[in-house]
């Protein structure tokens, strides 16, 4: 499982030019899924999402988490983040979960971070969407498990 945090302003997500998931400050997560992914392994990463503590309590400290200025988490399905680019130049995708495994495990991430109490928006797994945000500083991080 791999997601890429994004700290931000506001995101939203839209299909067809309509918003389907919008947020203001919060987390925007790009998840993807492996074909040895397990319900472990999500419950290991929305505990350490949800803790993360990449706010600031004052200047130059990042010192408040998520639930401590009320914010909010729009998370996407992106398969892409196991793109395989070690040969040629165009992109493989073996390394992803087929999507009859990945959705439900999208699904599972998503319903157990709203069970912390985080307002969780999302887009639509499969779909053709188009995400919009502003970041909120030089804050991307990288989980992997």
């Amino acid at each position: 499982m791999r997601v890429l945090l994004q700290r931000v302003n506001h995101a939203q997500v839209k299909i067809d030019g309509e918003i389907v998931g919008k947020i203001q400050k919060g987390y925007l997560l790009l998840v993807g899924f492996a074909p040895d992914d397990t319900s472990d392994k999500i419950d290991y990463l929305v505990h350490k999402i949800t803790n993360l503590r990449v706010f600031e309590s004052e200047p130059g400290k990042m010192n408040l988490g998520l639930k401590d200025v009320n914010g909010e988490i729009l998370s996407v399905s992106q398969f892409t983040l196991y793109a395989d680019v070690k040969k040629g130049n165009r992109p493989g995708f073996s390394n992803a979960a087929k999507p009859d495994l990945a959705q439900p495990l999208y699904e599972e991430f998503n319903q157990k971070l709203a069970a912390t109490g985080i307002h969780v928006e999302t887009g639509h797994f499969g779909a053709d969407m188009k995400v919009e945000l502003e970041n909120d500083g030089p804050v991307t991080i990288m989980y992997e498990k």
